[in-house]
């Protein structure tokens, strides 16, 4: 053990440190970081001011406390892929289904990509087909931007440092103002939606499924074919996943 504190970079060690604080706390001030790695302030903020300059933490508005950056949460593995956690989803996932007769699926923010983790396809001949393990660009998604919905303005600007977006479809936001102004209507009404969206003729509607921060944050999706998804349709199936979403809430938390 001594030997291998002959070869410890003090900084580095801070950092790391520092580093995994981000993992049980939101937020921290340089005081709070300072007191939990017993150094001084100085060195605390420091550090943060480093890890803030290389991606790993961001600055919130108030300019007094620090978030986990967009390198640190692509570095985190994406909820949702344990065989604890999918058992837990499976009832809501089959509640989903039976309940929308969509398909539908978990998915995690992973950076600036969604990736699904899992979920049931529906019994239509003509169905949207379940593809685990497929990513695609947050901002072009209804799962992506409810889950950027749940995360601070300064962490989807860090996420995303350029105003003009990549534009998948008609429908996508193409500029970062644009999609934080979505991002609040999604807030505002508790669900988001796409049409066209990646895919075109299929359209559909996510809804909160798990999580309270960045760590553990799902969404839930249900997806269908134009012609099943006028805005009535739309607008029951995001009660609908609701219903399904409340499972989990109501006494099966992840």
């Amino acid at each position: 053990m001594t030997a291998a504190r002959d070869y410890t970079i003090e900084s580095l060690d801070t950092g790391l440190r520092l580093m995994r604080l981000f993992l049980t706390h939101d937020t921290l001030t340089v005081t709070g970081a300072a007191e939990r790695l017993g150094v001084g302030r100085s060195t605390a903020h420091r550090v943060l001011s480093t890890l803030e300059g290389r991606g790993f933490a961001v600055r919130d508005t108030s300019g007094r406390g620090y978030s986990a950056g967009p390198e640190l949460v692509r570095l985190g593995r994406p909820a949702g892929f344990g065989a604890a956690v999918r058992e837990q989803l499976a009832a809501v996932l089959e509640d989903a289904a039976r309940r929308t007769g969509e398909t539908v699926q978990s998915v995690a923010l992973m950076g600036d990509q969604i990736i699904v983790t899992d979920g049931r396809e529906s019994s239509h001949p003509v169905r949207v087909m379940l593809e685990r393990g497929r990513t695609h660009p947050a901002h072009a998604t209804s799962g992506g931007r409810m889950l950027l919905s749940r995360m601070t303005t300064d962490q989807v600007c860090a996420l995303y440092p350029y105003e003009e977006l990549e534009r998948a479809a008609p429908h996508t936001p193409a500029s970062r103002t644009a999609l934080l102004a979505e991002l609040d209507e999604i807030r505002a009404a508790g669900h988001a939606l796409s049409r066209s969206e990646p895919v075109p003729g299929m359209y559909t509607v996510a809804v909160p499924l798990a999580g309270s921060s960045w760590r553990d944050r799902l969404a839930l999706v249900a997806s269908a074919p134009a012609d099943r998804s006028g805005d009535s349709a739309l607008a029951e199936r995001a009660g609908l996943l609701r219903q399904s979403a409340a499972l989990l809430r109501s006494g099966h938390g992840l």
